[in-house]
């Protein structure tokens, strides 16, 4: 079975400062990789290439059996199969909680009012906020709203979901709420790639950690990596606590 992403010595610059500087993993379907390293390490920017926000220049990358390095590859049809959820939510405040899902499907998809609506009432309970379909995003604390974007998502029924550092805003216990849906999805089988600063969430549930650094892949491991690291800059990543 081909791996749901695969980068292949992909290269991203912008101008001449190159970002990503040949980068090869893969992520199997029903898995979770998580990109850990400081910022700048490129890490955000390859999780923005899976869904084709950066354009790479050069190598391979492989997404739901799409071609992102070909010319011809439909980047719309493509991210109708990845969902993408950013450190801000992005909710519609004019919105009730269930317009917030519903719109996308609807619009996008065509789904029938009802359907929308019954989908909505789904995924909301899968992120544990059913009580809250008909309040508005300024109701609701952080955690509530990121979780809803995270619904928002999961309402597209996407065969793989991205996260972009989407706790780094919030407080620690709020932060709780949201990784604790997210291990929700890891246990249902949905893949994932992660860019987290939550080392113990990697260790705990990522299938593969994957420690970028220079726009390389420096190193790359299972969960029991940050407990062993081989090189020095990843044990002092992992004793500076970031």
């Amino acid at each position: 079975m081909n791996p749901t992403v695969q980068f292949q010595n992909v290269h991203k610059r912008y101008g001449h400062n190159e970002v990503l500087k040949g980068i090869s993993f893969d992520v199997p379907k029903g898995n979770v990789v998580a990109l850990i390293g400081q910022s700048g390490s490129g890490k955000s920017t390859a999780l923005r290439c899976i869904n084709g926000l950066e354009e790479i220049h050069g190598g391979e990358l492989y997404v739901c059996g799409r071609a992102l390095h070909e010319k011809h590859c439909d980047i719309t049809a493509l991210r109708l199969q990845v969902g993408i959820v950013f450190q801000s939510y992005n909710l519609f405040p004019h919105l009730t909680v269930e317009k917030n899902i519903t719109l996308a499907p609807r619009k996008v998809k065509r789904t029938a009012p009802k359907e929308a609506r019954e989908l909505a009432a789904h995924v909301l309970s899968q992120v544990g906020l059913s009580d809250k379909a008909n309040e508005y995003p300024d109701q609701l604390s952080g955690g509530q709203q990121q979780r809803v974007a995270i619904a928002r998502s999961l309402a597209m029924q996407p065969e793989l979901m991205l996260f972009d550092e989407v706790t780094s805003a919030l407080d620690p216990q709020i932060t709780g709420e949201v990784l604790k849906v997210i291990e929700g999805l890891a246990k249902g089988g949905m893949t994932m790639v992660l860019v987290t600063h939550e080392m113990g969430f990697a260790s705990a549930v990522a299938d593969q950690i994957i420690y970028m650094r220079d726009g390389v892949v420096w190193e790359a491991g299972d969960g029991d990596l940050l407990k062993h690291p081989r090189t020095p800059e990843l044990r002092q990543f992992i004793s500076n606590g970031l």
